[in-house]
């Protein structure tokens, strides 16, 4: 050791800090545990220090005034410790940090560096431990450009040369802090092999963050939470969401109802609230809005700078744990927003993390949304694959997440996604497809689908085919995907004066022209109600009553159309305001009965979706839905039939879409015999005119509609009701025996 090697370690910049401190053979080109041995250590705030091994105690010699100390030990010491005399006159012990072997396994770096470490959650980042008997918390950090990584916090006062970390292959720095423990706040100081950039960065892989503007990382265990939701847990890995009830309220916690005092509510509180109103509203989801850590709260989550770390403004990462609990043990599935479209700049970040474009494109064209500010991740490069992957699984297994709906997928599958001529690059073949990233999109869907029961959403706005078909059929593997289509259709639809609707019939058709090409959600999402667009409610034209009318009336035929349902909160009682997110909902206007009445119009949408068969078990191929009459736009009626896996448990729905009442309309029927009106949108219950069929209605063995048969309704003024046949179900037949290959006519 040379004094260039000592002036490198106390001016924070030598890239081995563990080939010079800690225990080394003094002789070291015979090593051993013969010899002599020398013990190093950097201490700046020691005015005296002395080694403690072996029940003795030898001084150290003070090298340089900085604080870099030496003392020499006859053989290889075991363990030790030392102990100081600070310059405040106080002694205290302390382990010695480089005296630890390494702590993360060549095996592990391995997996990570070629991006198939999908739990790599599980190697880097901060985790509890201990080592050789000590308890503390092992480190680990990938950044292959820095000439040198420490980690800083208030146990060294944040002094960035005091616990540099050692560098292992392919760019993974790591250490072991004895004595630290939950709660430490933390982050990495780096200084770049490049242009001398330096930056103190927040852990990528850390699991807790201060709450924002703060921005450090915290040490927490994830294992202290006494789960109890295993019953839901098992029943999910049972089912097969795609022919079950899936109807979603989606929810930004922050805005959603807040304290006496204005103040946000905590995922406590909202494990009570906010779980009893969506099980009272007989919802069978909640989608949360981005709750990983973000420093923008404008941004709703959008911006992650923690991928790994829960939001703290609502409490800590055990909250949101009680939180998802909470709502399984009351019977509801809880879906994430997660954003691996792109990530923001700020300097705490992933941005430029360690003097390069680590985790996005160094060119522009390839890594920046400039119309979001935000950087694009490199899905081309493994250990981003392996950071994008693993945060996957992460929610699904540590916080057993029963769903992730993956935000703006067109803006990660197409290289000119708003992009002008000449300010993209085409991939290898001269295509706009983002190659990389479709690959990295289907790994993720294969793994995430290896968690039992768990499902996947894409957000994709563009004609890109195979969205949710499998992988191995040359789909992106998704279990399902919004119809921005079909919202965009209703809602440009419903926007209409009725006298006008008739000129636009194809809008509330033309869905089902591509309604079984994909796997839909038929989504009334939060970004419908921003931005000028008004709330649902204020998008409807007319007085009051037609409003509420009109409102009913959507929604309704939303939940008749094939598909599963998600609804933005305040939709369902009537919110009139544009969504705030810095507010609540206006809960006071359910002081009013018309507001109570959407809200019960609701609910039992959602009883009628959970209990009918027609509505949920054939959502998704063409044999659950069949038009009776779409033709007459003058009146702007629809009708048609809704079917189960029987073909003899069906639904007819009839929608009227202008504010006329019609006394004597003649609809086609599957069947003659006794049809129960189970469900009429002007109900008196829902604040409507109480117009219908008095709960009940014959259809006659007359034609109609190409149907042998055919009823005469009372259709209410912008109002849907629904039919169903008031005769037993036929007992099924008996299963067939099984057939064997030598069996007469078997055909393989």
């Amino acid at each position: 050791m040379n004094d260039q090697e000592i002036e490198a370690i106390i001016g924070g910049y030598h890239g081995d800090p563990f080939g010079v401190l800690g225990p080394h053979a003094k002789d070291s080109v015979r090593g051993g545990s013969g010899g002599p041995w020398e013990i190093r250590a950097f201490l700046p705030h020691a005015e005296e220090v002395e080694v403690l091994a072996g029940g003795k105690s030898v001084p150290m010699q003070r090298r340089h005034p900085a604080g870099f100390f030496e003392a020499e030990l006859p053989s290889k010491p075991g363990s030790y410790k030392f102990r100081l005399k600070g310059y405040d006159g106080n002694r205290y012990e302390m382990e010695d940090v480089y005296r630890f072997p390494p702590v993360v396994t060549d095996h592990d770096l391995h997996l990570f560096l070629e991006g198939t470490n999908y739990e790599a959650y599980n190697t880097m980042g901060a985790h509890r431990t201990t080592v050789e008997g000590v308890p503390g918390t092992r480190f680990a950090v990938w950044a292959p450009n820095a000439l040198m990584v420490s980690i800083v916090g208030d146990f060294n006062t944040w002094d960035s040369r005091q616990y540099p970390m050692r560098a292992r292959v392919g760019g993974v720095w790591e250490i072991f802090l004895p004595g630290v423990g939950p709660g430490t706040v933390y982050k990495y100081s780096l200084k770049s092999r490049h242009r001398g950039y330096s930056q103190i960065k927040a852990d990528p892989y850390g699991f807790a963050m201060e709450v924002p503007p703060k921005s450090a990382s915290i040490v927490v265990d994830l294992n202290t939470h006494k789960w109890g939701d295993d019953e839901w847990l098992q029943q999910r890995a049972q089912v097969n969401l795609l022919e079950n009830p899936m109807s979603v309220y989606e929810v930004h916690l922050g805005s959603w109802q807040r304290s006496e005092d204005g103040s946000p509510m905590t995922y406590r509180q909202l494990a009570t609230t906010l779980v009893d109103y969506v099980k009272e509203m007989k919802f069978t989801h909640i989608e949360l809005m981005p709750i990983a850590e973000h420093p923008f709260a404008p941004s709703w989550g959008y911006q992650v700078t923690g991928y790994y770390a829960p939001t703290s403004r609502f409490g800590t990462p055990e909250d949101f744990m009680y939180f998802v609990d909470a709502c399984h043990q009351a019977g509801i599935g809880v879906i994430v927003d997660w954003v691996p479209a792109h990530f923001p700049k700020d300097a705490h970040g992933l941005a430029y993390f360690d003097g390069t474009a680590l985790y996005e494109h160094e060119d522009p064209r390839l890594g920046e949304h400039r119309d979001w500010g935000t950087l694009i991740f490199n899905f081309g490069r493994n250990e981003v694959k392996s950071f994008l992957i693993s945060n996957a699984l992460f929610w699904l297994k540590k916080y057993h997440i029963d769903g992730l709906r993956v935000d703006a997928v067109a803006s990660i599958l197409y290289l000119d996604y708003s992009r002008k001529p000449g300010e993209w690059i085409p991939n290898r073949f001269g295509g706009n497809e983002n190659l990389e990233a479709i690959e990295c999109l289907r790994k993720f869907n294969e793994v995430a689908h290896q968690v039992p029961g768990a499902i996947t959403v894409a957000e994709e706005s563009t004609a890109f085919t195979g969205v949710s078909r499998p992988v191995y059929l040359n789909g992106l593997g998704f279990t399902m995907k919004w119809n921005m289509g079909w919202m965009h259709d209703m809602l440009h639809y419903f926007e209409h004066d009725p006298i006008h609707r008739k000129y636009h019939q194809n809008a509330i058709t033309f869905s089902m022209v591509y309604a079984f090409t994909e796997n839909f959600v038929l989504p009334i999402s939060h970004d419908e109600v921003v931005y000028g667009k008004r709330s649902l409610l204020d998008k409807m034209p007319g007085d009051e009553w037609q409003r509420f009318a009109n409102a009913r009336a959507f929604l309704s035929y939303m939940y008749g159309h094939p598909g599963k349902k998600l609804l933005f909160m305040g939709a369902e009682f009537g919110q009139t305001a544009e969504w705030n997110a810095e507010t609540d909902l206006q809960w006071w206007l359910l002081q009013f009965p018309v507001h109570q009445g959407l809200q019960r119009c609701v609910t039992a949408l959602n009883a009628l979706y959970r209990t009918e068969p027609a509505l949920y078990e054939v959502e998704f191929q063409y044999w659950g839905f069949e038009w009776i009459d779409f033709h007459d736009s003058d009146n702007s009626i629809i009708s048609f039939v809704r079917r189960a896996k029987r073909k003899d448990d069906y639904l007819v729905f009839v929608c009227n879409f202008t504010p006329t009442t019609h006394m004597t309309y003649r609809v086609g029927i599957p069947e003659a015999g006794g049809h129960r009106e189970i469900f009429n949108s002007d109900a008196g219950l829902f604040g409507g005119g109480n117009l219908g069929n008095g709960g009940y209605v014959e259809a006659e063995p007359t034609a109609s509609h190409g149907r042998p048969a055919s009823a005469v309704l009372t259709i209410p003024p912008l109002g849907v009701i629904v039919l169903k046949p008031t005769r037993p179900l036929a007992a099924l037949p008996p299963e067939p025996e099984p057939r064997y290959h030598d069996e007469p006519g078997h055909h393989a």
